[in-house]
């Protein structure tokens, strides 16, 4: 099995050796060596749905006194929480679901969490061994469904593999480039008595993530920082993933050199701090686009050269050379060649740069990037992230989302749907630590905020988590809040409410000649043909309300901070506000797709003028 093993894997009956056995060994029934299994390995809570296969369980969860149990009220819930729980604490999220549609609604959640490298582990029920691959009631191959979307995959046929199986899931999920992990039990093999005993010994041939970097690496990558004119740190979310947040913030600090973050990586680096020049990509400011495109030097850490980032990929970053640094060998090279392929844990990379930089510099070679910081401030300086108010007096989303960030209490986590509300919660909101930002950014998962945030608040109690949210998204998941109502996870979720599916909607405003085919979400005009503002149906009140939250309308610019900060006071239960906001509000700057970031836009039909510098 490789560091990204794909595929069921069945556990053979084996020796039980190795390990360090517990004093008493127990006797047990599958169901609860699964339980125990989950307490040993510190998994405290876990976000789930109880059916037929996955039953015999549930009923040995009931008496556990260390893991927790939160129903959800689908099982796309119970991922998504599994997510924003992981992303929150640094821990490994767990969801448990039963067979067939059980298994398989997990599999969006799965798919973000793959994209997204987020530890995971889904537990699914399966039919008994016996009736495996005889279409039973409620069998899907959720093992082969998932192949493509974990990180690997185990189903369990015998109560004595349970135990091991659920230590190499968690070992597998939170070491190297971490990911979901699914383990499928059949409901014979719960049922089944066996022998219970910690710790199991574990069998993984094969998986050794490599962590500690090449030292020649690091001194070349060391030499291509000094000599560069125009290096920039392209920190990703791996930043994030290593605890590598105070390695980076120094070796930025060391060499002088710009950084951007990527979406999966705001808050690695403070965005007040003056060496910060933003979120790169198709949505990302002039000055971290245009760094990248005219920079000779690009030390990536922990990222992926995604599409977004990079636009059209053989247009990307023309004059420079790359350093690439990561966990998983197969992103080195796999969208842009590497001159540096640094393979290793991001905080040690970091530490041995910073050591190999200062050697430089002992040496006397140091970078002199004066002229490279000139060109960025100018850009900086005139093409800063802004809006424009609307000429109507309605709310503008970006305003509503921007007093958010200021007005929430330090250290509030913030979890974004996907779109509009999705970017400029990246742009208007000042992140300064790290896991203060949960979003979906590979998968691009609509309805993802709710759940997530539930799991954030879940797996942090004392901090304020809001979640910022669209109409569109909202209407996919807010059952969610239900659960939080009751089982007293008083999330705040502000509903930006423009009445469209409004991203999509930017689109056709820009691609498709402003045809809005199939992204209105209200029921258009009133009789006496006045606009209709924002999506009515349903009233966002109303189904909050009915399902245990406090929530309130907010239309008026003048009752925008009174509203949020009453939010803010209220910790007893979950908060919705549906912020009614202008529908013709874009997202800017952007870089259309399958284009080169060189046509960045910075607002609509505004090129940025580069001055002389344009073939550096």
């Amino acid at each position: 099995m490789t560091e990204q093993a794909t595929g069921a894997h069945h556990p053979q009956p084996r020796a039980r050796t190795g390990g360090q056995p517990s004093a008493t060994v127990e006797h047990v029934t599958g169901a609860q060596s699964l339980i125990r299994s989950l307490e040993e390995v510190g998994a405290d809570t876990v976000f789930g749905l109880p059916g037929g296969c996955i039953l015999p369980a549930y009923d040995p969860l009931m008496d556990s006194t260390r893991v927790r149990h939160i129903l959800v009220r689908h099982e796309q819930g119970a991922g998504h929480a599994a997510t924003g729980y992981a992303q929150a604490t640094g821990k490994v999220g767990v969801c448990m679901v039963t067979s067939g549609p059980g298994a398989t609604n997990l599999v969006t959640p799965i798919a973000d969490a793959a994209m997204d490298s987020v530890p995971m582990v889904a537990i699914t029920g399966q039919v008994a061994s016996s009736a495996i691959g005889t279409d039973a009631f409620q069998e899907a191959d959720i093992c082969g469904i998932t192949m493509p979307i974990t990180k690997h995959n185990f189903l369990v046929t015998r109560a004595e593999d349970i135990a091991h199986t659920i230590a190499e899931a968690f070992h597998i999920a939170s070491t190297g480039r971490p990911g979901p992990v699914l383990v499928d039990i059949a409901k014979d093999a719960l049922q089944a008595r066996t022998t219970f005993s910690w710790p199991p010994a574990m069998d993984l041939p094969g998986y050794r993530p490599v962590t500690k970097p090449h030292a020649k690496q690091i001194r070349e990558a060391a030499k291509l920082i000094t000599q560069a004119k125009r290096p920039v740190l392209y920190v990703g979310g791996g930043v994030l993933k290593a605890g590598a947040t105070a390695e980076l913030k120094v070796l930025a600090e060391l060499t002088g050199a710009p950084v951007t973050t990527t979406l999966m990586a705001l808050g690695a680096f403070p965005d007040s701090h003056p060496l910060h020049v933003g979120m790169p990509g198709m949505h990302g400011s002039v000055t971290a686009v245009t760094a990248l495109q005219k920079a000779d030097l690009i030390v990536a850490l922990g990222a992926r050269f995604d599409d977004r980032v990079t636009g059209k990929l053989d247009s990307f970053a023309p004059y420079a050379k790359i350093v690439h640094a990561d966990i998983d060998p197969a992103e080195i090279g796999k969208n842009r060649t590497a001159d540096v392929p640094i393979v290793g844990d991001a905080r040690e990379v970091l530490a041995d740069l910073v050591q190999a930089v200062q050697a430089e510099h002992t040496e006397g070679n140091t970078g002199d990037y004066s002229a490279w910081w000139k060109d960025l401030n100018r850009w900086r300086e005139t093409y800063p992230l802004g809006y424009d108010l609307p000429e109507d007096g309605s709310l503008s989303p970006q305003q509503v989302i921007q007093r958010i960030g200021r007005l929430a209490p330090e250290g509030t986590i913030f979890a974004a749907g996907v779109g509009q509300h999705q970017m400029w919660a990246a742009h208007f909101i000042d992140y300064e630590q790290p896991a203060t930002w949960l979003n979906s950014g590979g998968a691009g998962t609509m309805g993802y905020a709710v759940p997530a945030a539930m799991g954030a608040k879940a797996g942090a109690p004392e901090r304020t988590v809001w979640a910022i949210d669209g109409d569109g998204c909202f209407q996919m998941t807010n059952q969610e809040l239900t659960t939080c109502a009751l089982n007293n996870i008083p999330i705040k979720v502000a509903v930006i409410n423009n009445g469209a599916l409004g991203m999509v909607r930017q689109w056709q405003t820009l691609f498709y000649n402003q045809r809005y085919s199939n992204t209105v979400l209200h029921s258009g005009p009133d009789a006496d043909g006045t606009p209709a503002r924002g999506t009515r149906v349903p009233d966002f009140v109303k189904l909050s309300e009915a399902m245990g939250c406090y929530s309130i309308r907010c239309e008026d610019p003048a009752d925008l901070d009174k509203v949020i900060e009453e939010a803010n006071s209220i910790n007893d239960r979950p908060v919705v506000i549906d912020f009614i906001v202008h529908e013709d509000a874009m997202v800017w700057p952007m870089v259309a797709a399958g284009t080169s970031n060189d046509e960045v836009q910075a607002a609509r039909g505004v090129r940025p003028d580069f001055g002389d510098n344009e073939d550096d």
